[in-house]
């Protein structure tokens, strides 16, 4: 009798070991993909001629929200994405770069806020972080391997650094804790999907799932490409902004992505045939192509990695852009070749074409400024397949999308510091069909540009200028101010954004020091 319960004891053993082990390789591995000053329309498969072919696979193999929002500027959204806070709650209000005695505006992330990587980690999850971390460089204290990321290669910094070493920015790249010199054949977007892939194959533990955020820093400005990369594109914007913008546009309509039935907002770009310097314009969208084009690649490869060690099926890889097109145009390098090391440029009113067909651009609370595609796919928990999600949902909703992924909880405490509730909700809820709560409002400030979107409607202003309204569901790209037909409705979402404001201590622009 013994030896049967005995032996009916070691069974059971046996089994909760198998169970257990199982519910520990069944967590899935997360990637977060951040890129920097993408455009809407920058992907074949959300309207570009830029051969994207992986992220467009990555696309058709699970969902593309088409209307994702995030804070409109690198480190706001960077501070988002990392706690599932508004930036203020962060202490990112504005950038990093910002030195304030006002605590929503410290230039880096506060110890009131607890980060993605610090929460996975203690719930069973290994960390590592490649690229650019832009939420607070200048203390050793604020690095990401001290906010829960177990590894990092990158550069604390913010962006602007391909070739290396930059002559025009200050970046310096280090690997846990210790500063890298790269060779001469250093390219950011390259490297950071090495170490990423580096640590894929060999410095994670198999047994364990594993969070990775690689952020880029392509496609931002200075425009510095590989000359094979910009060679496929020597030609092809020779024919001007508006027939590319056009391009775009019909396919977007083909697609699926837009209304086929509405006009795209007004271009601001000149006639083509009035510019002076058309292969200089032409060339600069050629390096702003071959650096999406080289990111692509870089995701393609990522993409090999995770099915070389056969764990591509049970990862949730998620990719979006931190705010829309930049406008940026000066040119501060005039004699220097166009993409190379020595060029420090940008690509001006190409932006325009960039997020088509979206008015406004970075730094800015209209659609253009603060409207990205994320694009997610996990083959082993997704059931739609090169569906779009048209339900719109926000930058902070990252985080506990990643939570609820993980079966992790938001800690009321974190090292003894109490904790604010995060102000996004798992977005994962939108992927089985269910709607936005129309009640559910949304809310930017930068520099001075504001905006709230409640359901349908959507409130915003550019700094010192007058309100608009806009009913995106009729006018998605922002044509008809309905400020003066619905006052009341104006009103009332100006309300909601000033009592939002004073209870996330959003300050008048420009920032005035603390009293």
């Amino acid at each position: 009798m013994k030896r049967v319960i005995y032996l009916n004891l070691l069974v059971l053993i046996i089994l909760l070991t198998a169970c257990t082990s199982r519910t520990k390789i069944e967590k899935p591995n997360i990637i977060v993909i951040l890129v920097d000053d993408m455009g809407y329309s920058d992907l074949g498969c959300t309207g570009s001629e830029i051969e994207t072919p992986n992220l467009d696979k990555m696309a058709s193999e699970g969902v593309l929200f088409t209307n994702f929002y995030n804070a409109s500027r690198c480190c706001p959204t960077r501070a988002s994405i990392l706690t599932g806070q508004y930036q203020w709650d962060a202490g990112m209000g504005h950038m990093d770069y910002t030195r304030s005695t006002i605590p929503e505006y410290q230039g880096y992330l506060n110890k009131q806020s607890v980060t993605i990587a610090e929460v996975l980690k203690d719930n069973g999850y290994q960390t590592f972080m490649s690229g650019k971390w832009h939420v607070g460089h200048e203390q050793r204290d604020w690095w990401p391997d001290r906010r829960g990321f177990e590894q990092f290669y990158g550069t604390p910094a913010g962006g602007g650094i391909y070739f290396y070493p930059s002559k025009f920015y200050d970046r310096p790249v280090f690997w846990n804790g210790e500063q890298q010199h790269p060779d001469s054949t250093w390219y950011s977007t390259d490297a950071f999907t090495d170490y990423s892939i580096d640590y894929i194959k060999n410095r994670r533990e198999k047994d364990k799932p594993f969070f990775m955020y690689l952020a880029y820093i392509a496609p931002h400005f200075p425009l510095q490409a590989k000359k094979e990369d910009i060679e496929k594109y020597r030609e092809t914007y020779k024919v001007g902004y508006d027939v590319i913008r056009k391009a775009r546009f019909e396919k977007q309509k083909k697609m699926g992505i837009v209304h086929d039935d509405l006009p795209a907002s007004e271009p601001v770009y000149p006639d083509w045939d009035s510019v002076e310097n058309k292969d200089v314009e032409a060339m600069e969208m050629a390096v702003y192509a071959a650096m999406v084009d080289c990111l692509d690649q870089n995701i393609g490869k990522l993409f090999n990695s995770l099915k070389e060690e056969s764990i591509d099926e049970n990862t949730v890889v998620m990719f979006l852009s931190d705010n829309g097109a930049c406008q940026t145009a000066w040119n501060k390098t005039p004699d220097a070749e166009l993409g190379s090391r020595n060029c420090n440029a940008g690509y001006g009113i190409w932006y325009n074409v960039s997020n088509t067909p979206y008015r406004m651009r970075k730094s800015q609370e209209h659609e253009g400024g603060n409207i990205t595609p994320l694009i997610m796919r996990w083959p082993a928990g997704l059931d739609k397949k090169g569906e779009y999600i048209r339900e719109h949902a926000h930058i902070t909703d990252i985080m506990p999308a990643c939570l609820e992924l993980a079966g992790a909880d938001y800690p009321k405490t974190y090292n003894g510091q109490e904790l604010d509730k995060p102000d996004g909700k798992s977005f994962l809820p939108l992927l089985s069909g269910q709607e936005q709560d129309d009640s559910r409002a949304f809310f930017w400030e930068h520099e001075g540009n504001t905006a709230v979107r409640v359901g349908d409607w959507k409130l915003v202003s550019l700094h010192k200028k007058d309100w608009e309204l806009y009913n995106l569901a009729d006018d998605p790209y922002e044509l008809n101010d309905l400020v003066a037909q619905y006052p009341d409705k104006a009103e009332k979402l100006l309300g909601k954004y000033q009592d939002w404001a004073n209870k996330h201590g959003v300050q008048a622009w420009p920032l005035k020091k603390k009293k």
